[in-house]
């Protein structure tokens, strides 16, 4: 600090171009260049540059301190972007077997729906072949007991018409001995 003060004084360009005598109190650039160096050697005194350089260097810390915090918090940001991209991988595995195991249970479940569609129509056309059959019995006992009803009444019709009544008797003495051969009774 000294020697920039002595250099200041040697350059300074204004005291030189004075009139008269330069060590002079009655030279104002040598009362100016006299105070400069006096609040300089006041400052040196007080210990300025050293606050100065203190308050630089607390600075110079303070600013290490927040880069090196700055730096933790990004290595700790990386960590757990990490942590979360492994976690996303593994949600992503997960919901992927999820999927899978979702298409296989529909897969299965369709597979029995149709077999039990299949079963289910089966059962189904067994009873409607069975009412089928039903029906055609029904309706082949209806048409031979309305073909027995027929006859009988086609029969009772013509017995009535030729049905004389010596043909009666003699149909009743048949009908009797031939009830009495079934009888044994002689």
């Amino acid at each position: 600090m000294k020697k920039l003060a002595v250099a200041l004084t040697f350059v300074a360009s204004p005291a030189l171009a004075a009139e008269g005598p330069f060590f002079s109190l009655h030279n104002a650039e040598f009362v100016v260049t006299i105070s400069f160096i006096a609040f300089l050697a006041l400052l040196v005194y007080l210990r300025v540059p050293g606050k100065l350089m203190a308050m630089l260097d607390k600075r110079a810390a303070g600013i290490k301190a927040d880069l090196d915090e700055a730096r933790a918090l990004r290595e700790e940001a990386q960590t757990v972007l990490a942590s979360y991209e492994r976690k996303q991988k593994e949600v992503q595995v997960q919901a992927e077997r999820i999927v899978e195991t979702a298409k296989a249970e529909a897969e299965t479940a369709a597979a029995k729906a149709k077999d039990d569609l299949k079963d289910a129509i089966a059962r189904r056309l067994a009873a409607a072949d069975d009412q089928i059959e039903s029906a055609k019995a029904g309706a082949v006992k209806e048409v031979r007991d309305r073909a027995i009803a027929v006859a009988v009444e086609a029969a009772r019709d013509v017995i009535v018409r030729q049905m004389t009544e010596q043909t009666s008797d003699k149909l009743v003495q048949d009908a009797i001995g031939e009830v009495r051969g079934k009888l044994h009774l002689h």
